[in-house]
């Protein structure tokens, strides 16, 4: 996952620091993903690590939505990028379901409930699909806003 990641910021690092930044957040929320592991035992085992993060990963929903999202479709409406548009429209939907199981998960951690750590390591690897999925669609909305907005002359460069 963390090789996707790191692909992610090559092709579009340069497009805008508010995506540059998120990306290295991402960067980030995978590494302290596969540091906990997702066996009951090792979340059980660092509570500590469990909690920083939860931290980085509701920055990281966060800054999607409240940021890079409206950064995106904003740039979408002033190309009058339809396909963009459209896309967004078929992607968000999803992202907010995997946000959702995202919060809920942070939640719980919040509230102490991990008390059932097989639950617990089931859920955090369900997290880890869904957000490898997340990054796919955010990856495939990126792509597409930032070719389609390319001007011809970086096109050619």
């Amino acid at each position: 996952m963390l090789e996707s990641c790191k692909n992610a910021q090559e092709r579009w690092g340069g497009v805008h620091k508010l995506i540059d930044r998120w990306l290295e957040d991402r960067q980030k929320l995978v590494r302290d993903y596969d540091a906990l592991g997702d066996t009951p035992v090792a979340l059980a085992a660092d509570r500590e690590a469990l909690q920083d993060f939860c931290r980085v990963l509701v920055d990281y929903v966060s800054a999607g939505h409240f940021e890079v999202y409206e950064q995106l479709t904003s740039e979408a409406k002033a190309f009058n990028d339809e396909r963009g548009l459209d896309l967004a429209k078929q992607i968000y939907p999803r992202i907010d379901v995997i946000t959702e199981f995202a919060l809920a998960f942070n939640d719980r951690c919040d509230k102490g409930d991990c008390s059932d750590a097989d639950l617990v390591a089931e859920e955090f690897k369900k997290l880890g699909n869904m957000l490898h999925e997340r990054f796919e669609l955010e990856d495939c909305l990126i792509e597409v806003l930032h070719n389609s907005h390319k001007t011809p002359d970086a096109a050619q460069a």
